[in-house]
């Protein structure tokens, strides 16, 4: 029989004209909508097979295929959200209906939502991916649609001095001061912080290591550790057998608390998240004259756009090419006498 209930759904059972045999839920609990299905499906299959037209995929194939295919990505969990989301709006939908449309449709309804043009881009982009996958890899559309992101206003990147990075770890709660006293000294991303293990350590060394399972671009990175990170690190030896950093003896998996931003409060820092901590140890090494190359490596970055970004906060190596046409000819370790204007000279010495 071609047509079956499993408890209250309705399924299908038939063997296509090139003898592949088909068994598929219809979904539905409707014994006439589950005929139509079985019927649709059936003429879709032989078209295939004897037509050679394209099999029609729908969303919720995609979906699956992508999640298998992924599930090595750092960011899988966000795909998740971001698929959770459009499960409403998709399910059930052909990937060759989802058409520009469609897609102006979602960002709509994300927009209506209130949140950021950034947040919504997230959104686009694994729907952009997921659709260039099925065209290109799978074979599963003609052609995919075009997705343009919304712009987003570049944001200066955030960052503490000093001062103002003494005054928040003054204020914090133990655990999390000394899991951000060693994020500022390694620069290493708050979940491989949260997860280091004793093992992924050498102190004679001094150097530490993220396994490529746990780091956001699948690769290895060694960690040097300076004299700020081992002292953290000898601090809390003994607290816990495997995990360095622990709250009452279980391991810390959460730092976006109340502490913390209770502490961003009493020590005066506004808008600033605990992945900013990163940002500020490459801005303070950018400051400090590491090479760009040198920086790349340290964080684990996996281009040299992202190191980029900091760029702006070290200019001393521009210094002798600004000083080619300083009309005074004034320029460091040269005698300020042999300036031709004596009043220009008298300004310059006020200025230093």
């Amino acid at each position: 029989m071609s047509l079956y209930r499993r408890q209250t759904v309705w399924w299908v059972r038939f063997t296509t004209p090139a003898g592949q045999r088909v068994r598929r839920s219809t979904g539905t609990a409707d014994k006439k909508q589950a005929q139509e299905f079985h019927d649709r499906l059936k003429a879709e299959l032989w078209k295939v097979q004897k037509l050679g037209e394209r099999p029609r995929r729908q969303w919720q194939e995609a979906v699956v295929r992508w999640m298998k295919e992924k599930a090595h990505k750092a960011s899988i969990q966000a795909d998740k959200m971001h698929f959770r989301w459009l499960d409403p709006h998709l399910r059930g939908m052909e990937l060759s209906s989802i058409n520009r449309d469609v897609i102006d449709r979602l960002t709509e309804a994300r927009q209506a939502e209130g949140v950021s043009n950034a947040t919504v881009n997230r959104l686009l982009q694994v729907l952009r991916a997921l659709l260039r996958k099925a065209e290109r890899e799978w074979e599963w559309i003609e052609r995919a649609p075009v997705v343009r992101l919304l712009s987003e206003p570049k944001r200066r990147v955030r960052w503490l001095t000093r001062e103002e990075a003494d005054r928040l770890l003054a204020e914090l709660p133990k655990h999390l001061a000394q899991m951000a006293r060693f994020s500022l000294a390694t620069g290493l991303r708050q979940r491989n912080v949260a997860d280091l293990h004793w093992s992924q350590m050498d102190l004679k060394r001094r150097i530490a290591w993220i396994h490529p399972d746990q780091a956001k671009a699948r690769k290895a990175i060694a960690v040097p550790l300076n004299g700020e990170a081992v002292l953290v690190l000898h601090r809390q030896a003994g607290k816990h057998p495997d995990h360095v950093f622990v709250y009452r003896g279980k391991p810390i998996k959460q730092v976006n608390t109340k502490a913390w931003k209770e502490a961003l409060k009493r020590a005066g820092i506004a808008d600033f998240r605990w992945h900013d901590l990163r940002h500020t140890w490459a801005s303070w090494h950018t400051q400090a004259g590491t090479p760009r190359d040198v920086l790349q490596e340290l964080g684990g970055w996996e281009s040299e756009a992202m190191v980029r970004r900091y760029a702006h906060l070290s200019a001393e190596h521009l210094a002798p090419y600004a000083e080619k046409i300083d009309p005074l000819g004034v320029v460091p370790g040269t005698n300020l006498a042999q300036c031709q204007n004596s009043q220009d000279v008298k300004e310059l010495q006020v200025v230093d």
